[in-house]
């Protein structure tokens, strides 16, 4: 089959890069347009287009899948397939109706679990022991097509969203791999989706990074994992600073406290009550300041035991 292939982020170069090992024949690459980044705004291409020219595949960057320039480029291209992976825009109808075998997404869930933007993140955030990849014909609702393939990944206590992140993108870069090759062959299953276990993993915003020490440690800790290391959970020092957890582990779970978000202990990080247990921050990004170990922010100074932090 020839493939047009959407996708922008690192989650994406995993299965871009497998398809290309696997041999499979491309009329093009579209990933988002080149964005400007860093302090002096300079344009640069997202992960899936560098991956792209690294390997000679014609990459087409369109601001919208929707005009008759884009119509003319699809028709050019005449994919058989779109594999879609993390592609930032959602496909207009008259683009899902093209290929002749579809358009086929890689969805970083267990669907109908966790449709939408931060699947990942948020299976974290809810304390999920399990998550996983679906491969999965797109139709025009939000993740709401008929599944193909679908494998778990367990997760544990020490995972973050960095660690699920590149677990579940090895994943997803093996199971399109598979999704194509059964499909070829005709032996792919088409699995319609139970609305009933449907549930909704919606953009990660600012008021999902504040932390709530009115929760207990556990629920803490996933907040933090989840977030780390982009965007970042974050409280207020005494002072009204910012401070950014990176890292942290649950230093209790059972002792209640009335007096949450106080400071208990800064001997090996800096230990924070909750409304049940507490949680120890390892890792900081204060305001103004690089990433530092917990230890080495106390060490400084900059928060003492009896601190209410909010």
């Amino acid at each position: 089959m020839k493939i047009l292939f959407m996708g922008t982020p690192d989650f994406a170069v995993f299965s871009l890069k497998a398809l290309i090992e696997a041999g499979h024949e491309f009329v093009g690459v579209l990933p988002q347009p080149d964005k400007p980044k860093g302090r002096g705004y300079t344009l640069t291409p997202p992960p899936v287009k560098v991956a792209a020219v690294e390997a000679g595949i014609p990459v087409f960057q369109p601001t919208t899948l929707k005009d008759e320039a884009f119509a003319s480029l699809l028709s050019e291209l005449d994919p058989e397939i779109i594999v879609v992976v993390a592609y930032g825009k959602i496909l207009p109808e008259s683009v899902l109706r093209y290929p002749k075998y579809g358009c086929v997404n890689v969805h970083g869930s267990l669907l109908p679990e966790y449709r939408g933007a931060a699947p990942m993140q948020r299976a974290i955030i809810d304390g999920k022991a399990v998550t996983g990849i679906t491969t999965m014909y797109m139709d025009v609702g939000l993740d709401t097509g008929d599944m193909l393939l679908r494998e778990e990944l367990p997760l544990s206590d020490d995972d973050n969203f960095e660690t699920v992140h590149d677990k579940l993108g090895a994943l997803g870069a093996s199971l399109i791999v598979r999704t194509l090759a059964a499909l070829e062959t005709g032996d792919c299953p088409r699995i319609p989706q139970e609305e009933s276990g449907a549930t909704y993993a919606a953009k990660i915003t600012k008021e999902d990074c504040l932390l709530d020490f009115s929760r207990d440690a556990r629920t803490v800790h996933n907040q933090i994992r989840g977030l780390s290391p982009i965007p970042l959970s974050f409280t207020h020092t005494p002072d009204g600073k910012l401070l950014k957890v990176t890292a942290s582990r649950i230093c209790d779970e059972e002792a209640p406290h009335e007096d949450v978000g106080r400071v208990l202990s800064t001997e090996d990080g800096i230990t924070v009550a909750c409304a049940k247990g507490s949680v120890t921050f390892l890792g900081v990004l204060p305001e103004g300041k690089p990433r530092m170990k917990a230890s080495d922010f106390v060490r400084g100074r900059k928060i003492s035991v009896g601190d209410l932090l909010k």
